[in-house]
């Protein structure tokens, strides 16, 4: 039996049996799991891409870059197309991982050209391609801790890892907000095989 911590003789405590069992006093957030958080953030941009993929399926080739009508909002503030929304989010993806993994920090929305991903099948293939890329990199994240290495990024500074990926998940969850919405006011128009 052993005596609480804290307790003195006259405290009536009932004794705790030892059964040989000691708590890890070093057990904390990055050593639950060795890949734990990765794992979830893996998900969380996986699960991002399967919906963006699905809302490009969903859209048909007659709305995909159609800018919905909006009254009394200024030009700044208005709705971008479905495919518009969905290929900022994929850059900004492609982005954070090709700096990741090749230190490349350019903005692929430059060179994503509109004209070239004119059709839903296209937009899903570029998709993919992203998704590699955002593959290669957290396979390459060895563990949690990890994440609190600080990274290089374009404005020159550095940054912890972690919080570049949680400002690169809200980014292109925002881009598909605003694809989702647009394809919402978008519904109206009657398009053969347009599905929501």
């Amino acid at each position: 039996m052993k005596k609480p911590i804290g307790a003195s003789k006259k405290d009536n405590l009932v004794p705790v049996p030892d059964f040989g069992q000691r708590m890890v006093d070093k057990t904390n957030a990055q050593t639950l799991g060795k890949r734990e958080i990765v794992a979830s953030l893996d998900r969380e941009f996986s699960r991002l891409h399967q919906q963006a993929g699905a809302l490009i399926s969903a859209t048909s080739i007659d709305v995909l870059y159609v800018v919905p009508k909006q009254e009394g909002v200024s030009f700044s503030q208005q709705l971008p197309a479905i495919g518009e929304s969905i290929l900022r989010g994929a850059a900004a993806i492609e982005q954070t991982f090709g700096g990741i993994t090749a230190n490349l920090w350019d903005d692929p929305f430059e060179w994503t050209l509109p004209e070239y991903l004119s059709t839903p099948a296209k937009i899903r293939e570029h998709l993919g391609e992203v998704d590699a890329t955002r593959q290669r990199a957290f396979a390459s994240f060895t563990d949690d801790a990890c994440l609190l290495k600080h990274v290089a990024v374009p404005s020159g500074g550095t940054r912890p890892l972690i919080d570049l990926l949680l400002e690169t998940l809200l980014k292109a969850a925002s881009f598909q907000t605003q694809a989702l919405v647009t394809l919402k006011i978008l519904s109206g128009i009657s398009t053969p095989g347009f599905i929501i």
